[in-house]
């Protein structure tokens, strides 16, 4: 039988489905060909004279590396002259990024964390990029960045598409259009991405999470209450042993936890309290959260569903908690409690 390639796949979901208009699949193709150059660039790390600090930094006052410069460079130019979109918006910068007069504009917004992960580009460890897909809002104001960013704010839940690269031992592509989530598999030789999983599920209990334990100290009751029931074991009220995990970049623990379950926490703390969060509910939380309920699993703040937010900024920031259902609604339980 003939491989699926991501273009089979989106042709199949639109021809059977209604789920991908034309101008839809033409833009996950193209993000997905911003991945391969990304992943490209980072497989020659100093070969290619990529690596290291950029001299600046983001809208968060976040040091840049050259990879997160050059990711986004990547993803803007590749997107910005086909027609399908709006505007663009990335973590990388303060304001949208429009469609260039000269070319045409299509029905599309895209928002993208071009390089997660970024402090393990320099130790060869599992990095990615995160992006997502909205309506624009028929009648948008697009006639300046600043007034672009109104078009923007909308829920996780109005999210048509979502999705990350892995560029680890393998590049992989996670996928959701709201029909389930499937990895590809970029064949470097063929130079495309061949489904590789289709209908991944989250085991719905778990015995790992994934938790950056040195903010122990600034964390809330119901997590310190949850993590403290996990790290008791059998001998504990959980009745079993766990085992944490923590690589430092959301896209490779999440995807940890879809491939054998478990739950992500980047609560609310005393360190982040006054910035909302730690993660950016645009570019990391929503298509997180869409992806991880795509696959059965449930994500929130601890207080609220990820997806029921409605954002008040485009860098708004939020905790997160998601992955195996039935660890998430625990320690969203305890912080009802």
């Amino acid at each position: 039988m003939a491989q699926r390639t991501l273009a089979r796949y989106l042709t199949e979901e639109q021809r059977t489905k209604g789920l991908i208009p034309a101008d839809l699949k033409f833009l996950i193709e193209v993000v997905a060909r911003a991945c391969q150059a990304i992943s490209v660039a980072i497989g020659k790390g100093s070969l290619g004279g990529v690596l290291g600090e950029a001299g600046s930094d983001n809208v968060q006052g976040e040091a840049q590396k050259k990879l997160d410069v050059l990711s986004n460079e990547i993803l803007l130019e590749a997107n910005e002259w086909g027609g399908h979109l709006a505007a663009m918006a990335s973590e990388e910068m303060d304001l949208p990024h429009l469609v260039p007069h000269r070319f045409p504009k299509g029905e599309y917004l895209l928002t993208f964390d071009p390089l997660d992960g970024s402090s393990n580009i320099d130790v060869n460890v599992s990095i990615g990029t995160i992006f997502s897909v909205l309506k624009c809002p028929e009648g948008a104001d697009l006639s300046s960045p600043e007034a672009a960013e109104q078009a923007f704010l909308q829920p996780g839940s109005a999210q048509v598409a979502a999705g990350y690269a892995v560029y680890g031992p393998n590049t992989l592509l996670v996928l959701t259009v709201g029909d389930g989530v499937v990895v590809f598999t970029l064949d470097r030789e063929q130079g495309q991405f061949i489904l590789t999983q289709e209908n991944v599920r989250i085991p719905a209990e778990t015995k790992e999470f994934a938790i950056n334990m040195s903010n122990q100290r600034f964390w809330e009751a119901p997590v310190k209450r949850y993590v403290d029931e996990m790290v008791a074991g059998k001998t504990g009220p959980l009745g079993k042993d766990y085992n944490m995990r923590w690589i430092a970049s959301m896209v490779a623990d999440v995807h940890r936890i879809m491939s054998r379950g478990g739950i992500f926490m980047y609560p609310m703390d005393e360190k982040v309290r006054d910035k909302g969060g730690k993660l950016r509910l645009m570019y990391e939380a929503n298509p997180m959260a869409f992806l991880v309920e795509q696959a059965g699993g449930a994500a929130t703040t601890g207080r609220e569903r990820i997806l029921d937010i409605q954002p008040a900024k485009l860098h708004q920031r939020v905790p997160v908690i998601l992955g195996s259902k039935v660890e998430v609604e625990r320690v969203t339980g305890y912080h009802a409690d």
